[in-house]
């Protein structure tokens, strides 16, 4: 099959023997949303740069549509780069900077022409064509510089945090417009961010990174729900993690000996009896029920034994969430979040004493290395 991005095996090391990224392998197809998310350092940009040839490549292949790009020049590959800054040229209009990649190849002026006004209509900024980039907002430059990366039609669009410099109102704007963009236009985009409410929300699929190594790839709500590494798990949303020992398994169900009792969820990858895991609880899976109320064997009879004794120490509404932090026994403290209604009217304070339970199916547990 061939791919519009495969990368199969491929490293980079520097000249002072510092490795950037290892191993990495990974196959787009055509159309999808990449998102390259990881802490500073982890090796998403320089990936990035590789791709677009910026990068020598150490080790392995890349290919585009086929064709191994290991050795072509940037400006002979069939893609385009947006950078956080954009890198307009300053002393040009918005028609001409949006006009410079195709000038460069050569396009005569008429087709030249009637592709440029094409991705100004597309983009709606025509009305902004004569401007200099000094007189735009930053979502205005943000979308010439998406104009001049895709008026040249690449197979690939490669993006590095490219709504960094927004403020949060505008940049959430443009993420989505830029998923609109994505769709209605059916190019390859592949995106780096350190923003994971970024890459959970525009791409397809996202490749977590941790010191040069892929760490997991996967959908969204696959990441999101499932980690496969404790890394993962501690990098991606708001997990609590428990380790422990699978004392028994029932199909995908793992019960898990933790230093504060016997808890369940379900097995992502080898967890046979005996081994040493991690369970992972995502703050949303868990519940608070008010212990002087309920009965802590009812609750966890209804949650498959999943029930620890805890005192609620802090308690916030923000919009429509509530966020509330619990103190466990052995004086860990813990993260919940649930929409505000759920909790409406149980008078949750800090200093209440609660029981704490989720679903096992809620629940992942991993090896623990």
């Amino acid at each position: 099959m061939i791919y519009d991005l495969e990368l199969i095996n491929v490293g980079k090391v520097y000249d002072n023997g510092t490795t950037a990224v290892s191993e990495f392998s990974l196959a787009v197809n055509k159309g999808e949303f990449i998102a390259f998310l990881g802490p500073s350092g982890c090796g998403k940009t320089t990936t990035l740069r590789m791709i677009a040839g910026f990068e020598g490549i150490s080790s392995g292949d890349m290919m585009i549509k086929g064709v191994r790009m290991n050795d072509i020049a940037p400006e002979q590959r069939p893609t385009a780069t947006i950078f956080q800054n954009y890198a307009l040229f300053p002393h040009m209009s918005v028609r001409r900077n949006v006009a410079y990649g195709l000038d460069v190849k050569g396009m005569p002026k008429r087709e030249r022409d009637t592709k440029v006004e094409r991705i100004l209509a597309t983009l709606g900024i025509e009305d902004i064509a004569e401007r200099k980039p000094d007189k735009l907002s930053g979502g205005q430059r943000q979308r010439v510089a998406l104009a001049r990366g895709l008026v040249i039609e690449p197979d690939i669009l490669l993006l590095d945090e490219p709504l960094g410099a927004l403020d949060a109102n505008l940049r959430k704007a443009i993420q989505n417009e830029l998923k609109l963009l994505q769709r209605t236009l059916g190019v390859t985009f592949i995106f780096v961010t350190h923003a994971q409410s970024e890459a959970l929300a525009l791409s397809d699929r996202v490749v977590v990174m941790n010191q040069g190594r892929v760490e997991q790839i996967s959908p969204p709500y696959e990441l999101y729900t499932r980690p496969n590494t404790p890394f993962v798990a501690q990098f991606i949303g708001r997990n609590t993690i428990f380790k422990g020992q699978v004392r028994s398994e029932q199909a995908d169900l793992r019960h898990v000996e933790t230093d504060v009792g016997l808890l369940g969820g379900l097995a992502n990858g080898a967890a046979p009896s005996g081994s040493r895991v991690n369970l992972v609880v995502p703050a949303e899976a868990i519940e608070a029920h008010n212990a002087e109320h309920t009965s802590r064997e009812q609750i966890a009879f209804a949650n498959d034994g999943n029930a620890i004794d805890a005192m609620i120490t802090r308690s916030d509404i923000v919009g429509h969430i509530a966020h509330m932090s619990a103190s466990l026994e052995d004086g860990r403290v813990i993260s919940l979040e649930a929409h505000s209604e759920k909790y409406q009217g149980r008078n949750f304070r800090p200093g209440s004493k609660v029981v704490l339970s989720w679903k096992a199916a809620d629940a992942t547990v991993i090896p623990a290395h």
